[in-house]
């Protein structure tokens, strides 16, 4: 899946060490479907030659407000005017300074200056410049003139410091790239997901759990930040990173057991749109062993089971009105071995919910692709087999309208 296909991006380089950066994060943009044009600042081409950017992008790199290639000698004007967006990684100090005063004295200042699109500003500088008083009032400044600043983060800097400043990584800089040009269909809106397995102890080393890799329950939580969303994610034992971190619109709390995820749940229910996705495991164990149960012989160790806490069943329970509309909106999940339909109607008739999704197929745990069966007041509806993530943004829009 290219999610910037046919998306034209300018991308600005300023000086500083973190422009090693930049051919990386070209190729990141270029693999998801977009055309690249670099416009370097002299102080870029110091870090990164215009060379190496020409070789990755296809294109011609831009260095100088006075290149006659460009029709009318204007390349401030005809380049900013074919792009969907400009995106500056690094952004220095100095560069963020410029553009919240509105100078321009050379091609990417006045490029910015000219734009008719959208500016995207990756900072990267030394922790003090980024602490300083002065950098963020420019940084403020160009918040407020609607301009989108993307990190920066903390760690190990260039010149042996730890602190904020360090410039977010290729990977990082692309997904905020693209939850930027998503429709922001839950702007303003709070999102709570239940996401993995659980995991029930019998003893200190064996426990039980479910099938559930997680990776459906993070791509929603990541389509949620990308639609506008406050997430919280409560996710069970799962080997997965937290999407879109570096935003500052993700939050995510850890837990084990089905006991633990309820109460975590409960704590973050008054939401708007809860997706109950993790795999709880139904029956847990009444008396855990606190210490590994020895194998005696041939026979099996005898287990009490009990009933776990039914975590959308409480949170559905707790459903308050909001004019006409329930709050919160109440999207569980359902995975069977049969009659999946005929199961997940059943289900969501019993835990009194306005919609549930059929995970369609038994392969689909592990896999980064799914397909989707939705039911709700007006049916069911077949979403075909894809990446988890795109199956989530088209899940994302059909919840926008209910709400």
């Amino acid at each position: 899946m290219q999610s910037l296909l046919n998306k034209k991006i300018v991308l600005g380089i300023s000086g500083g060490i973190a422009a090693y950066k930049a051919p990386e994060l070209a190729r990141q943009l270029i693999q998801e479907g977009a055309s690249v044009q670099v416009v370097m600042t002299e102080a870029a081409q110091q870090f990164v030659t215009p060379v190496t950017m020409q070789a990755l992008t296809g294109n011609p790199v831009y260095t100088s407000q006075w290149d006659s290639s460009i029709a009318s000698n204007m390349a401030h004007i005809e380049l900013s005017r074919s792009a969907d967006a400009i995106l500056i990684a690094p952004a220095s100090a100095d560069l963020m300074a410029k553009l919240s005063l509105g100078l321009a004295d050379d091609l990417l200042s006045t490029l910015c200056l000219a734009r008719d699109c959208p500016l995207l500003l990756s900072p990267a500088m030394n922790k003090q410049m980024w602490e300083h008083a002065a950098t963020q009032r420019s940084a403020q400044r160009l918040n407020t003139d609607g301009v989108a600043i993307l990190g920066p983060a903390s760690g190990f800097q260039a010149c042996g410091e730890v602190g904020m400043g360090r410039m977010l990584e290729p990977v990082e800089i692309t997904e905020q790239v693209i939850a930027f040009f998503q429709k922001k269909s839950l702007a303003g809106k709070k999102v709570l997901i239940t996401a993995g397995p659980t995991f029930e102890a019998i003893d200190p080393v064996r426990g039980i759990t479910n099938h559930s890799s997680g990776k459906m329950g993070f791509a929603i939580a990541r389509a949620a930040v990308e639609a506008g969303a406050e997430v919280y994610l409560i996710a069970g034992p799962c080997d997965l990173e937290t999407p879109l971190e570096a935003t500052g619109k993700i939050t995510r709390i850890n837990v084990v057991s089905a006991k633990e995820m309820h109460a975590a749940t409960l704590a973050a229910a008054d939401c708007d749109v809860f997706f109950a996705v993790a795999a709880v495991a139904d029956w847990g164990i009444a008396k855990p062993a606190k210490e590994k149960i020895k194998r005696q012989g041939k026979a099996a160790p005898s287990i009490e089971f009990i009933a776990n806490p039914d975590i959308l069943l409480d949170v559905a329970k707790a459903v308050k009105m909001k004019g006409s509309k329930p709050y919160p909106y109440c999207v569980g999940f359902a995975a069977e071995s049969t009659d999946l339909e005929a199961h997940a109607s059943d289900k969501r008739q019993r835990k009194g919910i306005p919609m549930i999704v059929g995970n369609i197929g038994p392969d689909t745990f592990a896999s980064d692709f799914n397909q989707l069966l939705v039911i709700d007041e007006t049916g069911s509806k077949k979403i075909p087999q894809a990446e988890k993530l795109q199956l989530a943004r088209q899940l994302i829009g059909l919840v926008a309208k209910k709400i």
